[in-house]
């Protein structure tokens, strides 16, 4: 009896160990999705201006994305220069 209820005690540890990593690693990708998502306004913002041609793939959403305004002004310059 006393070997049963330790071990549905380590079950119920466990359960909940294995749900905390789930919803760390979902805000996790959220937020990347999030960062994915403003660069590619970021860059749609970009392209609209005459001049500037900055093609949209995963690498430039990516560095507009987690680079911000920042990032996007870069890759402009990146783009105009080459």
């Amino acid at each position: 009896m006393i070997m049963e209820i330790i071990f549905l005690i380590v079950l119920i540890a466990i359960g909940v160990l294995a749900f905390r990593f789930i919803l760390d690693i979902s805000s996790t990708l959220v937020k990347i999705a999030v960062h994915f998502l403003f660069g590619w306004i970021l860059l749609t913002i970009a392209n609209i201006l005459p001049g500037i041609n900055v093609p949209i793939n995963i690498i430039t959403l990516a560095i507009s994305g987690f680079g911000g305004v920042m990032g996007t002004i870069l890759l402009a310059i990146f783009y105009l220069i080459f």
